[in-house]
């Protein structure tokens, strides 16, 4: 909603501030169609010329993810404290019991307790990966640390692909702007035999283009390029919040203190209270007696 308020504020201020200073809409709806196909279309050459279909595909899928901001919200942090508390107890009282959970998620009871964490594979898999290493005796936690923080960037780089294309995009569209107000004054150049009123609103037109470029990219593209840099970057602290459960579990600290080294890792903002956890997790032992 916030997103939706924030364009609309660009287009008052801007274009309500233009007509207060005596400004005149003709000359842009004139030339805002043409100037639209050079700049819009130039762009949306570049963006595919420099991406590969799933890249662009991803990057149009994720446009929503600025409107709608981060996946994860405080109800799903403390679900995968509680998940990971479940799975840490099993996993100490009963190892043999804890493989089918972590080798078919699907179809495990304590996972399908958690649907939207059962929904996305990464965190599934995050889970059940270092899981299954440490009863394999791959239990090192500075290796084990190691490997989760290698692949924790490589995911954080994926995801932010989509800001990264389209801050090249808004770095773009100045210049692609400029090409069309010099397309435009050549234009102006071939009709220098007619009169200075047809001349000026010729040049108008041609600047439309350098407004144009300069406006779709600080007002547009590069703030949603951002967002979408700052909601990965939010999204990202649920996956780091499973690597320091399990890391916290291999140096075989109590399973309430993993728990509570992982509460204290959760940004404040989605950071569940003490007793809000207790309680969820006075719930699974009630459940499990």
């Amino acid at each position: 909603m916030i997103g939706i308020v924030g364009i609309v504020v660009i287009f008052v201020m801007v274009f309500g501030g233009y007509l207060l200073a005596g400004g005149k809409f003709g000359i842009i709806v004139k030339a805002l169609p043409f100037e639209m196909m050079m700049i819009g279309g130039a762009a949306t050459g570049a963006f595919l010329l420099s991406n590969s279909g799933a890249a662009v595909k991803s990057t149009l899928g994720s446009i929503g993810k600025a409107f709608k901001g981060a996946k994860w919200k405080a109800e799903d942090y403390r679900d995968l404290l509680v998940l990971l508390f479940e799975l840490i107890r099993l996993a100490r009282q009963n190892p043999v019991g804890l493989e089918e959970h972590i080798e078919d998620p699907e179809n495990s009871s304590i996972f399908s307790s958690y649907p939207k964490i059962l929904a996305d594979h990464e965190a599934v898999e995050l889970i059940c990966d270092t899981l299954r290493s440490a009863s394999m005796n791959y239990n090192d936690p500075h290796q084990v640390e190691e490997v989760l923080e290698k692949r924790l960037e490589a995911n954080l780089h994926h995801e932010q692909h989509s800001s990264h294309a389209l801050q090249a995009v808004a770095d773009a569209l100045p210049a692609l702007g400029i090409v069309a107000a010099v397309l435009g004054v050549i234009k102006t150049m071939g009709s220098i035999d007619q009169p200075p009123e047809i001349l000026g609103k010729m040049i108008g037109g041609a600047l439309v283009g350098t407004f144009l470029g300069v406006f779709l990219a600080y007002g547009f593209a590069g703030p949603i390029a951002a967002r979408l840099a700052a909601v990965a970057q939010e999204d990202h602290h649920f996956y780091q919040l499973i690597r320091e459960v399990l890391v916290a579990n291999l140096h075989n600290h109590a399973t309430s203190i993993c728990i509570e080294v992982g509460r204290q890792n959760t940004p404040h903002d989605v950071r569940p209270s003490f007793s809000e956890l207790e309680e969820a997790m006075k719930n699974t032992k009630q459940d499990a007696a």
